[in-house]
């Protein structure tokens, strides 16, 4: 069963992008991106693509990158500009890109048997760690700048923002394109690491990125964004260790995969309120108590 651990770690890396991606959006914007499930298809068409008509694999790699932006640019001026809803505005430009990925690729699957990728010249053990590294402390450094420390604000507060002079129109289309450009950037990973490009491989992707989220800041918390980042990325991890461990489990199929998702993002939902609503009643039992003590003791002292 333990085999199965550095698999899951290097896949984690290769998915981390993608709950950094999911961060910004979700934790930072709050705004509930279903772009990612496009998306993250068509950063593994372009890469994938590019790379079979003979384009070097980082050009294609760098260019599924932009892809990504461009199409979180498009969710954040049809929520911004169009005025429409932000969970309608993600599922629209999911819809599209599931038509736009197949005039990419121009077929379902698109494999990248015998073709130089990334990892032909470059292990994915040395590279991924070194490209989630770099990428994460890039993104710290960003939000940092007084553009980075806007677009927070605006998912915190964007009224006084907003009063401040910020244009957080802006701020969320810069959010949400930066968010799906990293997802690209996954699936374009994961393409090259897995030898083909699907078109279904998006599927469920948004509910994959909420779970390595929650996962990380149950374990690590994000109250300093460098924490925040490391969470994401490490929930990523610990998320593929506890998929490969479960699916070990004899009874469990590799189609069940799904359902172990929802209920790791369900568990890892409930389990936080259940704990703070049990140190929520402690709490009022042990100020009740304490009451109680200090008015049996005047009580007594009276008599």
């Amino acid at each position: 069963m333990l085999e199965s651990i550095p698999g899951a770690i290097q896949l984690g890396l290769l998915y981390a992008f993608m709950s950094l991606g999911v961060y910004i959006t979700y934790r930072i914007l709050d705004f509930p991106d279903l772009t990612v499930d496009g998306s993250f298809t068509t950063g593994a068409a372009i890469a994938a693509v590019m790379i079979t008509h003979g384009y070097s694999p980082w050009i294609s790699t760098v260019c599924a990158f932009l892809g990504g932006l461009a199409a979180g640019a498009v969710t954040g001026l049809l929520h911004t500009k169009g005025k429409i809803n932000a969970l309608l505005s993600g599922i629209l430009m999911m819809i599209a890109l599931y038509s736009i990925n197949l005039r990419i690729s121009k077929v379902p699957n698109v494999p990248l048997i015998n073709e130089d990728t990334v990892f032909t010249s470059v292990s994915p053990w040395f590279l991924m760690p070194v490209a989630v590294i770099v990428i994460k402390l890039l993104l710290d450094a960003f939000f940092h700048t007084d553009l980075g420390l806007s677009l927070r604000a605006t998912g915190d507060n964007p009224r006084m923002i907003r009063s401040f002079g910020a244009h957080t129109d802006n701020t969320k289309i810069i959010g949400v394109s930066l968010s799906n450009g990293l997802v690209a950037l996954s699936g374009a990973f994961v393409a090259q690491q897995q030898g083909y490009s699907d078109q279904s491989m998006g599927i469920g992707m948004i509910v994959i990125g909420l779970a390595a989220v929650i996962i990380g800041e149950a374990i690590i918390g994000g109250r300093r964004i460098f924490w925040a980042t490391l969470s994401a990325v490490v929930g990523m991890i610990v998320y593929r260790i506890i998929i490969a461990l479960a699916l070990q489990v004899p009874w469990f199929k590799a189609s069940d995969l799904k359902v172990i998702t929802a209920v790791i993002v369900i568990f890892a939902l409930v389990v936080p309120t259940i704990q703070r609503s049990w140190k929520q009643k402690n709490a009022a039992r042990r100020r009740a108590a304490e009451l109680a003590g200090a008015m049996t003791g005047k009580t007594g002292g009276g008599r």
